[in-house]
């Protein structure tokens, strides 16, 4: 496995990490224990030293479950959590009843959340901390004022924020140097090149694609047929509605069109085109098949050429994406 390096932060990890969201929280029920130590182990073995999660996927369940299954490689791997709202154990924080969890990024707050994470990953120092949204009730300088005196007790190596607009980037940055930046990104997310991917650039920080590969979508494993259960959160999404499933094949068929002169799959040719982005990029596609983590990283050895990349922001100019990718209640914690 290649290795990049997150911005100017000398954070270097895996050229594609692993989100692990799904095998805990928001895609059904949490998966079965020993399956997802496999995929976990299976990771590890196959080069991936870069691995994702949150306090409130579960919530904790997440950490808990990456705490106990990479422990024995844990000196080998860099583990990103993050911090940002308040939780109760066994509460559904993705406002499927109609309410949204609070945020809260107090820095007292902040400082309880990292001693819990640190207890369920059974580590001593979080390697990469994301504030998961943005609190518009505690000015980003003092969330990055209390991460910065976590990194200076040894509790936390780098800084990050997830889903960020451009100012708050700024803001932060001159606080504590933001080593990385996560937000969605993928051919049918491309927002954040309109203002945040140049900003990063000036900036010197990295960016963590999540959902690369569309919440599944961009696997090409989905048509206008597809239902999902209620407790898998894409049945509340605007794009996994029957509709805008029929509508965005088009951009499935795009990425089928090049996979054929490549000998690759439609989410591998979607992978590498997020990786060839940016050196300093580092997606982080999930899943909790073996079967599906050996395609992902397939991607990486999968090289785009100019014209391929040419050709293919051609062709997806000429489609518009149908569907909000979030609820407008969802979407109003994003800051881009």
């Amino acid at each position: 496995m290649t290795k990049r390096t997150l911005g100017k932060s000398g954070l270097e990890v895996s050229a594609l990490g692993l989100g692990c969201m799904g095998m805990s929280f928001s895609y059904g029920p949490p998966k079965d224990k020993q399956e997802m130590t496999a995929v976990l182990h299976a990771a590890v073995e196959r080069g991936v030293t870069f691995f994702d999660m949150a306090e409130v996927y579960g919530p904790y369940l997440n950490e808990e479950l990456l705490g106990e299954a990479l422990a024995p490689f844990r000196q080998d791997l860099v583990i990103a959590t993050k911090f940002g709202f308040n939780l109760q154990p066994g509460a559904d924080p993705r406002g499927m009843s109609g309410s949204l969890p609070a945020l809260n990024s107090r820095p007292e707050h902040i400082r309880e959340a990292v001693e819990g994470s640190l207890r369920r990953l059974r580590v001593d120092v979080i390697d990469l901390l994301y504030q998961h949204r943005v609190d518009p009730a505690v000015p980003i300088e003092e969330v990055a004022g209390a991460v910065k005196r976590l990194v200076e007790q040894g509790k936390v190596k780098y800084f990050g924020l997830s889903e960020a607009g451009v100012g708050t980037i700024r803001r932060a940055h001159a606080v504590h140097p933001v080593a990385a930046l996560q937000s969605e990104y993928s051919l049918w997310t491309r927002k954040p090149e309109k203002e945040v991917i140049p900003a990063l650039e000036v900036l010197g920080i990295g960016m963590v694609p999540y959902s690369p590969l569309g919440k599944g979508f961009l696997t090409g494993k989905m048509d206008a047929g597809t239902k999902f259960e209620k407790t898998d959160f894409r049945s509340t999404l605007p794009r996994f509605q029957q509709e805008a499933l029929a509508a965005n094949q088009a951009l499935i068929q795009l990425l089928a069109d090049i996979g054929a002169k490549k000998q690759a799959t439609v989410a591998q040719v979607a992978l590498a085109w997020v990786l060839a982005q940016k050196p300093w990029m580092v997606p982080i596609p999930g899943t909790t098949k073996l079967d599906r983590l050996e395609e992902n990283l397939g991607a990486v050895d999968l090289e785009l050429t100019a014209e391929d990349l040419r050709q293919m922001d051609e062709a997806a100019a000429e489609i518009a994406v149908v569907g909000e990718r979030y609820p407008e209640r969802l979407e109003a914690m994003t800051g881009l």
